[in-house]
């Protein structure tokens, strides 16, 4: 496995040079843990919606569904009864899918149970970029339509902390001999964990950071 730096020259020498390729990096939203619950869920929704479906009609209609889910309020949500459901149902803007409409009362109801844990905040903020793939294994044990890359999305538009195993990323980590194909199994994500939390100890930089490296290297 080639070091953080050695990866970074790569990609470097594909983008033209250091200056440029830092311009094109992300990093984490510095206090995360603030973001208030109502957005957690407004974007742990999109991203389920996004799932399987063009991006740019959810983004068309995302000022309906705001208003649909009433400002994704997590209590209205968690507690929406068979009458608000079936008038979503009918609701032509938003994406009028029964089973996505569902994960939102479901989604919101563990927002609710994370209240008790230490509050949505922190527990999706600020859980350790060290053991990012429990937080991708709670949400999608927990959550609903919220595991593969649906999580992983969800957390990096928020503002997190988090890497995306895009089919860059996943071909620089088979490059590297991480994994030996894209990770779906529990091993094959430890070893992703494991490569990762080597290059943030060798180059100071968060998953962010380094997972946009590591797709700009292919």
């Amino acid at each position: 496995m080639r070091t953080f730096d050695e990866i970074y020259a790569i990609s470097a020498t594909r983008h033209g040079g250091a200056q440029a390729l830092e311009a094109m990096l992300v990093k984490p939203t510095p206090d995360i843990t603030s973001l208030p619950e109502d957005r957690w869920l407004s974007i742990l929704t999109k991203c389920v919606f996004q799932a399987g479906f063009n991006w740019k009609v959810i983004e068309s209609k995302w000022d309906g569904f705001e208003t649909a889910f009433d400002g994704f309020d997590i209590g209205r949500c968690a507690f929406m009864d068979d009458e608000k459901f079936d008038a979503l149902l009918g609701d032509k803007t938003i994406v009028r899918n029964g089973t996505k409409i569902a994960t939102v009362r479901d989604n919101a109801a563990l927002l609710l149970e994370l209240r008790n844990e230490g509050g949505v905040g922190q527990v999706l903020g600020g859980w350790p970029s060290d053991d990012y793939i429990g937080l991708l294994e709670m949400l999608k044990k927990r959550g609903r339509r919220l595991g593969a890359m649906t999580g992983q999305y969800a957390m990096r538009f928020a503002g997190r902390d988090a890497f995306i195993l895009s089919r860059d990323v996943t071909a620089r980590l088979i490059a590297e001999g991480v994994i030996d194909k894209p990770a779906t199994s529990k091993t094959a994500m430890r070893s992703v964990q494991a490569a990762f939390n080597t290059w943030m100890d060798q180059s100071g930089r968060g998953l962010s950071e380094i997972s946009r490296v590591l797709g700009y290297s292919c």
